[in-house]
């Protein structure tokens, strides 16, 4: 069957260490969309936070955000499918986080929010100088994130929580679902965790796009690295795990390729061309 659209992941999928796209990544989405294929970056990230060399693609149109919780039209500025966390649970989400006294912070309405207090000491719990600059710059500082959501009255699409003790996020980690099983928990990079609503997830955007496109999902190719990648992976024709993709996508991924310095991304599109 005829393949029509590629979606990917960004961080440590389609971008390398330096979050850059490497060439030959970026030449192989050129010629998949000459070839009329839609060419989805489906990420964790706000729109906003797209690298502007993706952003500036004539063919890129359609966007999987947020973990799958918003999928963004580009050319009309329109949402095709979205998913938030209610307002009720995500206070009860950060007076949680308070308990446990983790830094956090969240995206709503395709923007980031944090608490000053954390803001000023990012580079305290980041050490990743690419996410770093993403947080810094993608985020509002507000002198009480629970306090702003309450007043908005309305949700979020995303709550993270980051860590310097990875014992403390392996415990959340198995700690979360079963406090919140109306989320979905997930990581994206080694030292964060992910809430969306369990119906904001990038397999279920996936399927919600293919279905506004009129694309069989057995022609979808999907790429990843993180938990967070897991559903798109399963729910595409092909799934792609990234050679240093966390064990559990590799183990659900149809085949695993290169790793993300090394343009894994593009070795398999070149062989479906």
């Amino acid at each position: 069957m005829k393949n029509r659209l590629i979606a990917f992941d960004l961080d440590g999928t389609l971008l390398d260490g330096k979050k850059n796209i490497p060439p030959e990544n970026m030449a192989a989405l050129k010629a998949a969309a000459e070839q009329g294929m839609h060419i989805v970056p489906a990420t964790g990230r706000i729109y906003a936070g797209l690298p502007q060399p993706l952003k500036d693609l004539p063919f890129l149109r359609w966007c999987i955000t947020v973990n799958g919780a918003y999928v963004y039209d580009a050319l009309e500025d329109k949402a095709v499918y979205r998913e938030d966390i209610p307002m009720e649970l995500a206070l009860r989400v950060i007076d949680y986080m308070e308990g446990n006294h983790l830094f956090y912070d969240c995206y709503k309405d395709n923007w980031g929010y944090i608490d000053r207090r954390f803001y000023e000491h990012a580079v305290d719990f980041m050490p990743d100088k690419g996410i770093l600059d993403l947080l810094v710059r993608l985020r509002t500082p507000v002198e009480s994130l629970r306090d702003y959501i309450q007043a908005s009255g309305t949700g979020a699409q995303k709550l993270q929580m980051y860590f310097t003790d990875m014992e403390e996020r392996a415990r959340q980690l198995r700690l979360l679902p079963e406090r919140f099983p109306e989320l979905a928990v997930t990581s994206s990079v080694k030292n964060n965790i992910e809430l969306n609503w369990a119906a904001a997830n990038k397999g279920t955007a996936l399927e919600a796009l293919c279905r506004h496109l009129g694309v069989a999902m057995e022609e979808t190719i999907a790429f990843g690295d993180g938990t967070n990648d897991l559903t798109m992976l399963r729910a595409a024709g092909l799934g792609v795990a990234m050679g240093n993709a966390a064990p559990e996508v590799k183990a659900a991924a149809d085949r695993v390729t290169d790793d993300n310095e090394h343009a894994g991304v593009a070795k398999v599109i070149k062989e479906i061309l």
